[in-house]
């Protein structure tokens, strides 16, 4: 019953983008949106995604005033970054090593990053959970702990929210994913 409910929720969602694409809400335009998502869901499904921990909603709500200050932050120092004269700050790609255990969770994670002015995810490491980032003004010793403390903070709070280990339960592999592996 869940995996029907989240088709037609998939289905309704693709439908409500392409009604927003052409601008209006008409009876073709929901039809075709219909259609073009079914051939979306039909032709192009997406793998399904474990779930191997519990999501805790207080934790979660945390994450996300979190985030939102960091946005806030960051959005004000990068702003006050490119009106300072002078010449243009340090930058540099550094290296931050992730623990979460699920790519969903990892996946999460880089989407944060880059949300968050003055750094973006240029490479992963998947298999060894390291992330790559090019980060903006690094010019003191003080800018790169503070790098350093913000994506701590950030993988202390999705392992909260998603990752508890009192939660954590390891999705079993499949006989195709085993044998692929």
């Amino acid at each position: 019953m869940r995996a029907v409910l989240l088709r037609i929720w998939v289905l309704c969602w693709l439908m409500l983008v392409w009604c927003l694409l052409w601008g209006e809400f008409t009876p073709a335009n929901l039809l075709s949106g219909l259609a073009v998502a079914l051939l979306i869901t039909l032709l192009l499904p997406l793998p399904a995604v474990p779930v191997e921990g519990r999501v805790h909603p207080l934790s979660l709500a945390w994450l996300l005033i979190t985030i939102v200050y960091r946005l806030v932050l960051s959005s004000i120092q990068v702003a006050l970054l490119a009106i300072k004269p002078g010449p243009p700050p340090l930058s540099a790609v550094l290296r931050a090593h992730l623990a979460v255990k699920s790519d969903f969770v990892l996946a999460l994670a880089v989407t944060i990053f880059n949300l968050i002015p003055g750094s973006i995810v240029v490479e992963i490491d998947q298999t060894r959970r390291m992330l790559y980032m090019h980060v903006i003004d690094v010019g003191s010793e003080r800018t790169v702990r503070r790098f350093y403390q913000q994506v701590a903070e950030v993988e202390k709070l999705l392992v909260r929210a998603f990752e508890r280990p009192e939660d954590w339960r390891p999705a079993r592999k499949s006989a195709a994913g085993e044998a692929a592996a």
